[in-house]
């Protein structure tokens, strides 16, 4: 055995997303970071030992531009890529080259911390080092740090340093949490195994083993639904140990899921209610993939009415949008629904106070273990979020180990300036950062997208049901005209709303409603008379109101800023309604009904030095006139005084609206988002007023690109030249940011 000592800036325990996006974002700010994972490979449940499915705060689609930014963006998108069939080893490979290409960062995999040397009275603990051991390498290695992260999920680090935490269910009254048991109680959600099946071509029987489960003796087949040919998504259910301790039952919870899963199989394989004589096994799981266990205590704990009342924290530093997803104690043993679930109207923040332990010195967290009570935590534990947690706790870190501050002591400002500036997914915030000069500079382009207008009509969509329209009101809406189909003489009643808050795509408050009325016949464009000023820049949200004798006209192309979507009522229930449910997307994604606008400044190229990098309130980028009109478009960024540049950097649209998947749930059908450049180049004016180009970039499939030019450049003007877009009719820019 060889003992060892390593000594870095910062440690993070757990090689899950939060842990792994923690140590990138660390490294990326001149940290020198340990990741630590006690498994062969990274990504935590999401990896090929446990393939759980990566969401997050696009709810699979119920919310809209919401999919995560920053590192767990890069590796949405990079998945996409290299992986569009949502192989697990692909995602592998993903995950372990994004930690590799830091070179920040030391891997140390099969490493189990299980030793930590922390100090101080029970109110300010202080870690020195933990200590663990790699299996297979015989390696005892301590690890010493001024910052640590626990990122572990079951939250052992903290637990053996004294950092305070909850197991369990809160009671209602501690937060006055409507979905919150009576009393306090030890109950958690339960883990869960998955498998995968495959057809194999010729007829494959299957010989049960001895501790498979009789599942005709269970609940099961009555209360689940099992088909012969799903894939792992489809058995989220099968989930067990809420009534245990998720940890130190982990053997016995494992067993008792393999037994279910070999019973499902026998039931699939054996009873002859399934088409299924060609079906094997292709692989059964043997690592829980475990829910929840230890939640540490922030200064803040994030509960249910943060999430559903989203609250607009100053100190917020990730954001949300999976449904508060709580399951039964009994897991796939329950009599009732395996899942029940409540959506806010929108994303909803998270604050910096639940990152860091309210009594351990230098200890942050990411992930699960989060400080939230437990029906907040419904919402938080999904991977994407979970990402985005650990971003922004590795950029604490790193201000923390930076500037010799604890993470209570570091200011909110500098840790906005720096998570900002790395593309972090933060809503609602505008970069004001003094380095940027590009928040200098006045900004023009070749071209504008000035007014919205989809004519060409592909198909009718029937009003059955209540559509929606919504659309950016910058600085007004007007002019509105729709293309309809009517049966008869009728008329159309159209309601506008104001989603109020800038993240949701929901109708909150009634702003007017207009009644038009509308002869029989074809293709006839509709003027709805609705004109809407606003006081800042927002969305409108149109519902055209059912009407059988009425249809409107639809468009295979997508437009920027533009959502269609239709209502399909939930079935009655005591709860509240969730509009954000009601209101979907089906059949309409990446679609558009066919109608006009008068003048929007929603696209000038001003918005891509307006701080904001993502939707919120409009689409906040530049986007051209199509490329058949102006088929080399610019956006030049100028200075009244020549400046000095050494960084450029280049954010195009990679359409957070897309829901991409890592694994099997879904498939997009696109390797590389339309909506982003693929070839341009960089130019500066020189003295003698010549565009010089200082970089290009060439099939380009990424949000972020940095050009660096060999040598400073000093110029009072730059421009980006789009050559080609990855499908997407203009072109679509961001932001640009430009540094010395």
């Amino acid at each position: 055995m060889r003992r060892e000592t390593a000594r870095h800036d910062i440690t993070v325990v757990g090689g899950g997303l939060a842990g792994v996006c923690a140590a990138i974002a660390a490294a990326r700010l001149g940290r020198t970071v340990a990741l630590i994972n006690n498994r062969p490979v990274l990504g935590g449940n999401s990896s090929s030992e446990v393939r759980v499915w990566v969401v997050g705060a696009t709810a699979h689609g119920n919310n809209h531009n919401a999919r995560e930014g920053g590192i767990m963006g890069e590796l949405f998108v990079e998945n996409q890529f290299r992986n569009p069939d949502g192989n697990p080893y692909y995602w592998d490979t993903v995950v372990l080259d994004a930690v590799r290409a830091e070179p920040g960062i030391t891997l140390y995999l099969n490493t189990d911390v299980r030793e930590v040397d922390a100090q101080g009275p029970e109110d300010a603990r202080h870690i020195t080092a933990v200590t663990g051991w790699m299996m297979g390498s015989e390696r005892h290695i301590r690890f010493e740090s001024e910052m640590f992260l626990d990122c572990s999920g079951d939250g052992l680090i903290g637990d053996l340093a004294g950092a305070r935490h909850r197991i369990g269910r809160e009671s209602r009254a501690e937060y006055d949490e409507s979905w919150a048991p009576e009393e306090a109680d030890r109950i958690t959600l339960g883990s869960t195994l998955l498998f995968y099946t495959k057809d194999a071509g010729h007829p494959v029987k299957y010989v049960p083993p001895s501790f498979a489960k009789n599942i005709a003796e269970t609940s099961i087949p009555q209360r689940r639904i099992i088909k012969s040919g799903d894939n792992g998504c489809a058995y989220w259910w099968i989930e067990f140990g809420g009534e245990l301790d998720t940890v130190h039952d982990n053997d016995a919870i494992r067993d008792e899921l393999w037994a279910v899963i070999h019973g499902i199989w026998d039931h699939i394989k054996n009873s002859g209610e399934f088409d299924a004589a060609n079906m094997t096994l292709e692989w059964v799981g043997s690592v829980p993939g475990k829910r929840e266990y230890r939640r540490f205590l922030g200064d803040y704990v994030l509960h249910q009415g943060d999430i559903l009342g989203q609250t607009e924290f100053d100190d917020r530093v990730a954001f949300g949008g999976w449904s508060i997803d709580l399951h039964p104690p009994k897991g796939m043993y329950s009599d009732g629904d395996g899942a029940k679930q409540r959506y806010a109207d929108g994303i909803y923040h998270i604050p910096y106070r639940s990152l860091y332990s309210v009594n351990t010195t230098n200890l942050l967290f990411a992930g699960r273990n989060i400080s939230a009570s437990h029906v907040a935590f419904g919402s938080t534990r999904v991977m994407a979020t979970c990402a985005t947690i650990g971003q922004a706790a590795g950029t604490a870190a790193a201000l923390c180990a930076t500037g010799d501050v604890t993470p209570r002591e570091l200011p909110v400002p500098e840790l906005h300036r720096a998570l900002l500036r790395q593309d972090a997914s933060l809503i609602g915030l505008a970069s004001t950062d003094p380095e940027d000069l590009a928040l200098r500079a006045t900004v023009t382009a070749s071209s504008t997208l000035s007014g919205l207008a989809v004519e060409d009509s592909d198909e009718l969509w029937p009003l059955a049901a209540d559509a929606g329209l919504v659309l950016p009101a910058d600085p007004d809406l007007s002019g509105v005209e729709l293309l309809v189909d009517a049966d008869r003489d009728t008329e159309i009643v159209i309601d506008l709303y104001d989603p109020e808050l800038g993240q949701n795509y929901v109708p909150r408050r009634l702003v007017t409603s207009v009644t038009v009325p509308v002869a029989a016949g074809a293709r006839q464009w509709l003027k709805t008379g609705l004109d809407w000023s606003p006081e800042t820049p927002r969305n409108a949200f149109l519902v055209v109101r059912a009407n059988d004798a009425l249809a409107l006209h639809r468009s295979d192309r997508p437009t920027p800023g533009v959502l269609c979507l239709t209502r399909v009522p939930l079935r009655p229930s005591d709860e509240s309604p969730q509009p954000l449910r009601e209101w979907t997307d089906t059949g309409l994604l990446r679609r558009t009904f066919c109608f006009r606008t008068g003048e929007t400044a929603a696209y000038s190229p001003a918005k891509t030095t307006d701080g904001y990098a993502r939707p919120y309130a409009g689409p906040h980028m530049w986007v051209s006139a199509p490329l058949a009109d102006d088929p080399s478009p610019w956006l030049e960024l100028a200075w009244p005084e020549p400046v000095t540049l050494g960084r450029i950097e280049v954010i195009a649209d990679d359409d957070v609206n897309e829901d991409l998947i890592n694994l099997h749930h879904h498939r997009t059908p696109f390797d590389t988002l339309p909506t982003l450049l693929r070839d341009y180049r960089v130019e500066a004016l020189d003295t003698e007023g010549t565009w010089r180009v200082i970089a290009r970039a060439a099939q380009n499939r990424r949000r972020r690109e940095t050009h660096t030019p060999t040598e400073q450049v000093t110029t009072s003007a730059i421009r980006v030249v789009v050559e080609a877009t990855n499908g997407a009719a203009s072109a679509h820019i961001v932001a640009v940011r430009a540094y010395e």
